[in-house]
């Protein structure tokens, strides 16, 4: 969950945190962890671009592939 993640990074970069902070995250190849992860990540990138400058372009730019995904349900 990327909220719980972004929550656990804010507590180490508390306030009056005067040493810098080196947050690690470690995934095992081939893992359920994995893939979730880079679904989360993929999820990540298009809401970005849906909320960023470029409009309703980015549903054009997508290829066939992308856009299957989208409907697509993974089990």
């Amino acid at each position: 969950n990327p909220a719980v993640e972004n929550q656990a990074t804010d507590r180490a970069f508390r306030i009056g945190q005067k040493k810098n902070v080196m947050v690690h995250k470690f995934l095992t190849k081939g893992t359920v962890e994995e893939k979730i992860d880079g679904m989360l990540e993929e999820k990540s990138r298009l809401s970005q671009e849906v909320i960023s400058d470029t409009g309703d372009r980015w549903i054009t730019e997508m290829k066939n592939d992308e856009l299957l995904d989208l409907f697509r349900l993974s089990l």
